[in-house]
């Protein structure tokens, strides 16, 4: 720790010089400086908070330090911020522009480093920026030039190479070791009226944050110990159902918004009375150890979702095979440090934040894309780590559970919106199985289902079941209630591929972050063979957001999951508040049918059998891709599952058809008309702008 301590003040007193002196290309001097000064400020944030500041500043001060952390990125700064690709290739040329705006961006990680206090991360990317402008002095200096951009590039490369035995280490560490989780201390030990505590984690702290935590603090003891139960109920209730046995699991990964703590710490007491460890992981700060738009652990506002957008492919500096192997390499050595722990681990209990204004990205020519061949290196990537997982954490003996809340930023209504949704979580179980049963048992005797839109909606598809060979025992459909996917209200099934074909249309919708306009998805033998969307003005620019995002850059992907969502009274506050747009996918999927492209719901859990309450073995386990996995593994599975949800309202039917022709029509024009659901219809009532008020 000496030695670290020794490069952090000569790398923090090199930063404070950049400033102040002209060594390089004129051209170039304006990039070392904005960041020189940056890493300036860094370097003092570092030492403020470990001399013990933080926790005797006054909440303004905070507000102050928690500004400058992120200020490049905020507003009209990032406009003219070389970590904006777009500012970079004007000032610098598109080679060099890229090239170092990835630098800027990954500088833009720190602030999470320094209040961890983990001095290494901070310094080897300090040392980057250092190593970077050595080499524009030195070309400077010999022949008043700049280094080749080949060299330059060549020094990120390493950077990414050389110390991802370190990121890798610390990202499965944080993943299963319950001895380093730097937030039970903020979470079990802070006074949660005292507001500053959102400071303390290093993140960016915005109203959302702000206004959720004085929201919860407003909630009785009685109200927050009802949600945290219905939480951590769930993720019991994932193992009861599942026949697992949790008392062999030691740790849990409890994955929240910041300001969600005062949930978050009587959701830990749950926890370790089941005998489980609470694992506090902070999403990826940094793009190269995996920063994205979507948020796998506790995370702060984004201060700038262009940036992640404009910033998520910069691995196409540094990607080729070399490096690929050497980071599956690192991956399985930290697996391996870590395997006696990461067979205790229990899986992920979640609470998403839903409610940010729908984003929809630009489209910037200037920022970094991967080749064709390193697209396939990121896909063949993510299907080996995504094996390599599962072989030391067994998803046959985990399970998980998500649950969802709106932020503030929702609008005014956001406290009646709050409460909506907790009702929403707790609906009784027993109406909702009873009306499932008797959905799935309609659906068994079907041997497809045809599902069509209405309106503007041009959804047209015929879906394949799988068939049953014993009825009397066997089901194609799960009865799924408010266990592992809170709430309550869906039935699902994994369709056969052949024969599944036609056109999925939604008119809008929102995806991990991103809002979708006319979405549409064409599907043959169960894969998909085309897709466009309406985001921008050129057809490509959709194509091409479609390919990164839903198809996680694989050339097509499979029907994994058809659903019945059976969850109206969503619907309907949804509607009542006019916020379909902003309702998250765990929500969304239950207000109507839904269809998921990628990997089924069993994935790498197929072999498994699973029941319904009624007994029925459900035998819709796999589809003829994941059946793939006995003989090549990384075939059958595609590491990704996006739901997307016809509304009810745009739904024109939805009808089983058996194999002599019969019809079984479970909804018509956006009501079930099923015998025994009529009561889904109840909150309906009026709903539907402009038609008929029920049946």
């Amino acid at each position: 720790m000496t030695m670290m301590k020794e490069r952090f003040e000569l790398a923090a007193a090199r930063v404070e010089e950049i400033s102040q002196q002209a060594e390089t290309d004129e051209r170039f001097q304006p990039f070392f400086t904005e960041n020189a000064e940056y890493l300036a400020v860094m370097a003092g944030e570092y030492r403020w908070v470990a001399e013990g500041s933080l926790k005797k500043a006054s909440l303004s001060e905070l507000q102050r330090h928690n500004e400058i952390c992120f200020i490049d990125l905020l507003g009209k700064s990032y406009d003219t911020s070389y970590a904006n690709p777009a500012w970079a290739v004007k000032k610098l040329g598109k080679e060099y522009g890229r090239l170092l705006s990835a630098v800027s961006a990954e500088l833009r990680s720190l602030p999470a480093y320094v209040y961890e206090q983990d001095l290494e991360a901070v310094v080897i990317r300090m040392e980057l920026f250092l190593e970077i402008y050595s080499a524009f002095v030195c070309a400077w200096q010999e022949e008043k030039g700049i280094p080749s951009y080949d060299s330059v590039k060549d020094i990120f490369y390493w950077f990414a190479s050389d110390y991802m035995e370190l990121i890798a280490r610390d990202s499965v560490a944080s993943s299963v070791d319950w001895e380093e989780s730097f937030a039970a201390q903020i979470i079990e030990e802070s006074d949660l009226s005292d507001i500053r505590y959102l400071f303390y984690y290093g993140e960016y702290i915005a109203d959302d944050q702000w206004k959720l935590a004085e929201h919860l603090n407003a909630l009785s003891e009685e109200e927050i110990r009802r949600i945290a139960d219905t939480y951590t109920e769930g993720f019991r209730k994932g193992f009861e159902r599942a026949g697992k046995p949790l008392e062999k699991k030691r740790s849990v990964a409890v994955i929240y918004p910041v300001g969600f703590e005062r949930v978050i710490r009587r959701a830990a007491v749950n926890f370790k009375g089941m005998g489980l460890k609470p694992l506090y992981i902070r999403a990826a700060s940094s793009f190269l150890a995996g920063r994205n738009g979507y948020k796998s652990g506790f995370f702060g506002a984004p201060p700038n979702r262009q940036f992640d957008h404009d910033h998520e492919n910069d691995q196409a500096l540094y990607l080729d095979r070399r490096f690929l192997n050497h980071k599956l390499e690192c991956r399985k050595n930290a697996w391996e440090q870590y395997k006696e722990k990461a067979a205790l681990y229990a899986g992920p209990a979640v609470v998403e934040c839903f409610g940010e204004t729908p984003f929809s990205p630009e489209a910037k020519p200037e920022r970094t894309e991967l080749s064709e061949e390193q697209r396939k290196l990121a896909v063949e990537y993510r299907s080996r780590v995504g094996i390599m997982n599962s072989e030391y954490v067994d998803p046959e003996t985990t399970s998980f559970t998500i649950i969802a809340f709106p932020l503030p930023q929702i609008g005014e209504a956001f406290p009646e919106i709050f409460d909506e949704v907790l009702r929403i979580n707790t609906l009784d179980e027993d109406t909702y199985s009873r009306i499932q049963q008797r959905i799935i048992d309609t659906l068994d005797n079907a041997a497809w289902v045809r599902v069509k839109g209405m309106g503007d909606n041009r959804t047209d598809l015929k879906i394949m079941l799988h068939p049953l060979r014993d009825p009397a025992h066997e089901t194609n459909f799960e009865n799924c209630l408010a266990d592992v996917n809170i709430p309550v209200g869906e039935v699902f099934t994994s369709p056969q591929l052949a024969g599944t074909e036609g056109t999925l249309h939604v008119t809008r919708v929102y995806l991990n972050g991103l809002e979708y306009r006319d979405l549409e998805l064409t599907f043959e033998d169960g894969r998909i063979t085309d897709y466009g969307c309406a985001n921008f003005d050129a057809p490509e620019e959709g194509r091409k957001l479609i390919e990164d995002k839903i198809l996680a850059r694989h050339a097509s992907l499979p029907i994994g999951e058809f659903a019945v969502g059976t969850n109206t009274a969503a619907y309907v506050t949804a509607r009542k508040f006019a916020i379909e747009d902003r309702m998250p996918i765990l929500i969304a999927e239950k207000t109507g049918p839904h269809f998921a492209v990628g990997d089924t719901c069993y994935s790498q859990e197929e072999d498994r059998m699973t029941y319904n309450p009624d007994g029925k073995a459900i035998i819709a386990r796999e589809n003829e891709i994941s059946a793939l996995r006995h003989e090549d593994r990384e075939r059958a599975y595609f590491n990704c599952h996006t739901d997307i949800t016809i509304p009810y309202d745009e739904l024109g039917e939805l009808t089983g058809v058996a194999a002599d022709g019969r019809e079984y029509p479970i909804i018509r024009d956006g009501f079930f008309v099923l015998d025994g659901t009529e009561e889904l219809n109840l909150p309906l009532a009026g709903a539907h702008r402009g038609r008929q008020e029920g049946y």
